[in-house]
């Protein structure tokens, strides 16, 4: 069996073992010791102590009592990652499991997504299991819906029901739309919108989220064909790319502070703008995505597999970066002609970003790293990135 293999049956047997619940970088105030403490009542101490723990090298959750718990958006990424693995297994391959046993997963991360909503909204939508400070601007409180997390699990719930046929979990999943086009606010931008990030005012200006808010009501309209939710789709895509720069390239948000141009994000929106395409059966904006396509796969990784943040500097490498580009190549059906770089960048993060244990790292930096294990951003993500790189691989155990 491969060296990738491997590393793929390690970490499935730590998140199973886990029962999918793990900490994550931005729970700190989870803790029951900052929960009885005065201060978290200031938004200046919240957002500290969030930034405290997500930038520390060790670990202090256990002690300060953080409790592990399951997230909407990483359940979504490991059900999106069972799902490709019951086509791996189709396909013959059991090495990761037999389709009946990849199919108890479905079903248990199926419900678990269904009894994790947000509720009082208009349709289906998913928050994250903690509060959240957002700089000095908000405060995201626990299970406040965003248009990311509920993405993540709308497509999720899509695949799952093309497994399983059931019903309901389709008609949940595409009530999603409704949440899109009547809780998120728009903000003119171009010839289109901008869809905001979550249900709070002011965080309007974030690229890849209105994209993601285009996506799932992409989603609504092939199964429904509800033409308003076409157009508003199309409006947010529209301003997306016309918010492209002329090399390919995206910004990530609108906001001088948000000028940066990362690997994963761009990912996110190739990824979205992909989706769209493909379930609308509008393929106006196939440019835009050659483009960016080109800018993301020249511009983010080293010839020896060695991913990279931002599209000028290197560090700090986060998980999501090697992790994203198989699951944007893909969507986008470009996969085999980059299958001896997806090699090297796989081998490359199981070499130097996954412990012994089976799971991985956060983030790799020049000085000291961060090699906590999160389950939403480095277990899940790279669970359904290598269960797209294994359905994508022709034949799994030559590929490394």
């Amino acid at each position: 069996m491969s060296k990738t293999s491997n590393s793929f049956i390690k970490l499935k047997a730590y998140c199973e073992a886990e029962n999918f619940k793990g900490w994550d970088p931005y729970d700190a105030m989870n803790s029951k010791v900052f929960q009885a403490l005065p201060f978290k009542h200031w938004d200046v101490a919240r957002w500290a102590w969030i930034q405290g723990f997500k930038k520390s090298p060790v670990n202090f959750r256990k002690l300060l009592l953080v409790p592990k718990g399951h997230n909407s958006k990483g359940v979504g990424l490991l059900l999106l990652g069972y799902c490709k693995l019951y086509k791996v297994a189709e396909k013959g391959n059991e090495n990761f499991g037999s389709k009946e046993n990849i199919l108890e997963h479905i079903n248990t991360l199926t419900q678990l997504l269904l009894d994790m909503q947000s509720e009082g909204y208009s349709g289906a939508c998913w928050g994250y299991n903690f509060d959240w400070q957002a700089r000095r601007l908000f405060l995201f409180k626990k299970n406040t819906p965003t248009v990311v997390a509920t993405c993540f699990c709308v497509e999720a719930l899509i695949e799952s029901y093309e497994i399983t046929k059931d019903a309901f979990v389709l008609k949940i999943a595409l009530s999603a739309a409704d949440f899109v086009m009547n809780d998120l606010s728009r903000t003119p931008c171009k010839d289109g919108f901008l869809f905001s990030y979550s249900v709070n005012d002011g965080n309007n200006t974030v690229i890849n989220a209105s994209l993601l808010g285009a996506k799932i009501l992409s989603y609504s309209y092939k199964y429904t064909k509800n033409k308003s939710h076409f157009e508003a789709s199309k409006k947010a895509v529209t301003a997306a790319c016309q918010l492209q720069e002329e090399d390919g390239s995206w910004i990530y948000g609108l906001l001088k502070i948000q000028s940066w141009k990362d690997s994963f994000h761009t990912g996110f929106n190739l990824d979205a703008i992909e989706t769209y395409q493909k379930n609308t059966e509008d393929d106006s904006f196939q440019k835009y995505i050659d483009k960016g396509w080109s800018y993301y796969i020249d511009n983010f990784f080293e010839a020896n597999g060695m991913p990279k943040y931002y599209h000028n500097k290197t560090y700090p490498i986060d998980i999501h970066c090697p992790g994203q580009v198989m699951v944007t190549a893909s969507k986008l059906n470009v996969f085999n002609n980059h299958k001896v770089l997806f090699s090297k960048v796989l081998n490359w993060t199981v070499d130097n970003m996954q412990h012994k244990n089976g799971y991985f790292y956060y983030q790799l930096k020049r000085g000291v790293s961060s090699k906590i294990s999160y389950m939403r951003w480095s277990n899940a993500f790279m669970f359904n990135a290598m269960a797209h790189y294994f359905f994508e691989s022709e034949n799994a155990e030559d590929e490394i």
